[in-house]
């Protein structure tokens, strides 16, 4: 796990300061080592400390966090055998033994024992084609001297970062925005686009866009090849894997709760190798608790393990019961971190340079928390639950997407009895879509009834409705840069609830949570990891029957609560709340009151077009003095706002 960075420019010049800049910015992800190399005339260069003084048409970057073979044979940038591939590389390959063991038999030797060395060999073996044979997290940059070109790529699902610029100067790319900034002829101009859909309904880290203007993010599952004597032309990524939504295998129930069962625990055990101390965060629902257990069940006692919890001091959202039944389950150390409402202002300048672009949500704030616990634990590398959710059903949300799928395949009785049931849940997430799946595929003698049980549950969905006309959004601003007034739509996805699940994976739920993962992670030098996350379990997940995901009753991730029989705690298993890794935000910011006015008075909020500053003050006054209700926009504008005022980014 590291950070990495680097440039290819027209023509030969001194690169050193421009590297100095951009590694320096990176030195969080990788506090362990330093590492540069520069390339003119297939001719390449290495060193550590100083930047050299000759003129380079490349220049590759690596901040090092040591978590396998931890000695300095492990140093990148890494070359092949021969000089010809040079590598840079953030990540981990958690089948890299058995990849080794694969390429010593095709004829390759290893002086390593890291998985950098085993990158290596297998692009050299396979090219391309050894993204298919990787389990694991990954971005990274090979050079190849000899056909002056460089092969960049990023993991399945986007866990690790991968950043770039094509600007007038050529081409640079980096593991963090931050760094890429550094380059002089990256311009800190804000992206349009990317403003109108996080202020619209928070959507960020959506495919190629980013929050600032000239600088993409390579897809996850995509590589690209750079030319070195080109570096300003366009490149083209390439998908290399992607989830087909409409495959289904035909297993039976109980099969498919033993071969997913299977399939976990192996991920959690590879999951698991590392030279370093191991932990694993622990909300106390049934995703972190079952990585808990699992790696207690394949280690017995021979596992020193931590779990590290946020602890809300609201009691409507405090998991530390479930927390506390896990903790004991397991015998793990429980680490439980509380904060304070003050301690949000005094850090959030940091957490905006950690994070690069603005977030959604101040539980981003409590996942840092946890990970400077982690650090100051001395725990290295940890393991999380992200993506469970995404795969299995875990939003009360899906429940609208399931009832349209069970109406368009005429399950009418089933679809009467999904959405009766459903009702009881206290919070009908996507009821919307209820109302809609009933208005345009219920037969007429079923719509009186439906009706009916409409009007009884409207008052669970009749707040947090964005207005059409959004008062306190500039749609002049947005409509003179040229932006569509609308999110984008992707027809990949339909209105199953396989497509759903889908799209929430690869675009509009998951990598924005990975995004917050990794930043907080290694701004305190942890490597986070997401054993949910293999193509194997993903593939197999979103090929079974819906109601194995979500059953009758409305009870997600159905499936893994019985493939975790006998691991987990059964009340764990049974828990039919959702809390999530939420916050008492409304609490936090009424007691912020006085930092939340100066900073809407600002002249920073004034100096922002893409926001009405006057409509913003009248509103949060209002939230503020109880006469309307809280909407998570209200930290939307207050993170904004911040971010351009800290970094300077121009509208």
């Amino acid at each position: 796990m590291c950070g990495i960075a680097g440039l290819i420019v027209d023509e030969p010049k001194q690169l050193g300061e421009i590297g100095r800049a951009m590694s320096r910015r990176l030195s969080h992800r990788g506090p362990d080592d330093y590492g540069w190399m520069c390339s003119r005339n297939k001719v390449a260069m290495y060193g550590r400390e100083s930047h050299p003084s000759q003129a380079a048409e490349v220049m590759l970057l690596h901040r090092r966090l040591s978590i396998l073979d931890l000695s300095d044979a492990g140093r990148q940038p890494m070359a092949s055998m021969d000089g010809r591939f040079h590598v840079v590389y953030n990540g981990e390959i958690y089948n890299y033994i058995e990849l080794r063991d694969e390429l010593s038999k095709l004829g390759h030797t290893f002086q390593t024992k890291t998985d950098t060395e085993v990158l290596l060999a297998g692009f050299q073996q396979w090219g391309k084609d050894v993204l298919q044979k990787l389990v694991g997290m990954f971005a990274f940059g090979i050079l190849d001297l000899e056909r002056r070109e460089l092969f960049v790529a990023r993991d399945f699902f986007g866990i690790k970062p991968l950043f770039y610029s094509i600007n007038p100067s050529g081409f640079a790319f980096a593991s963090e925005i931050k760094s890429l900034l550094e380059v002089p002829a990256v311009k800190r101009r804000v992206n349009p686009k990317a403003a109108f859909w996080y202020l619209d309904s928070g959507l960020t880290d959506d495919a190629e866009e980013t929050f600032i203007d000239g600088v993409k993010r390579l897809p996850a599952a995509h590589y690209a090849i750079v030319d070195i004597d080109q570096p300003r032309r366009a490149i083209e990524p390439i998908e290399y894997w992607r989830i087909d939504p409409d495959k289904r295998i035909e297993i039976s129930f109980e099969d498919a709760t033993d071969r997913l069962r299977e399939m976990f625990l192996d991920s959690i055990k590879i999951h698991l190798r590392s030279d370093v101390r191991l932990g694993t965060a622990l909300s106390g629902g049934i995703d972190s608790s079952s990585i808990v257990m699992a790696a207690r069940h394949l280690s017995a006692d021979n596992l020193d393990f931590h779990s590290f919890s946020f602890i809300a001091d609201d009691p409507k959202i405090s998991e530390e019961k479930w927390v506390d039944i896990v903790g004991s389950a397991s015998q793990a150390t429980v680490h439980k971190i509380t904060i304070r409402p003050e301690e949000l202002v005094s850090d959030l300048d940091e957490l905006i340079s950690t994070q690069d672009e603005p977030f959604c949500s101040t539980s981003v704030y409590a996942q840092y928390r946890v990970f400077r616990q982690v650090r100051e634990t001395g725990v290295k590398v940890m393991l999380d639950g992200q993506g469970a959710d995404e795969l299995l059903a875990g939003y009360k949300s899906y429940m609208g997407i399931r009832l349209q799928s069970l109406l368009q395949q005429g399950r009418f009785r089933e679809a009467f009895m999904f959405f009766c049931r459903a009702m009881k849940a206290r919070d009908i997430g996507g009821y919307r879509l209820f109302s809609e799946a009933i208005r345009t595929r219920l037969p007429r003698f079923l719509q009186r009834p439906f009706a009916y049980l409409q009007a009884m549950a409207s008052r669970f969905v009749s707040r947090g409705k964005i207005s059409a006309e959004r008062p306190w959004m500039n749609h002049e601003w947005f409509q003179q840069q040229g932006v569509p007034l609308a999110l984008p739509v992707d027809a990949r996805f339909d209105n199953t609830l396989h497509g759903k699940l889908v799209e929430c994976v690869v675009r509009s739920s998951l990598p924005m949570l990975l995004r917050f993962e990794d930043r907080n992670s290694m701004a305190h030098g942890v490597e986070s990891r997401v054993p949910f996350l293999t193509p194997q379990i993903v593939e197999f997940v979103l090929s079974l029957p819906e109601e194995y995901l979500l059953n009758p009753h409305g009870i997600g991730k159905h499936v893994f609560r019985e493939a975790m029989r006998g691991i987990t705690p059964n009340s764990i298993l049974d828990r039919k709340d959702k809390i999530g890794f939420v916050t008492p935000e409304q609490k936090w910011l009424s007691v912020l009151r006085p930092w939340v006015e100066r900073v809407m008075h600002s002249d920073a909020a004034g100096s922002i077009p893409a926001i009405n500053q006057t409509a913003v003050v009248a509103e949060c006054r209002e939230i503020l003095d109880g006469k309307k209700e809280f909407h998570p926009r209200m930290w939307r504008w207050l993170n904004l706002i911040r971010w351009a005022d800290q970094l300077n980014i121009a509208f």
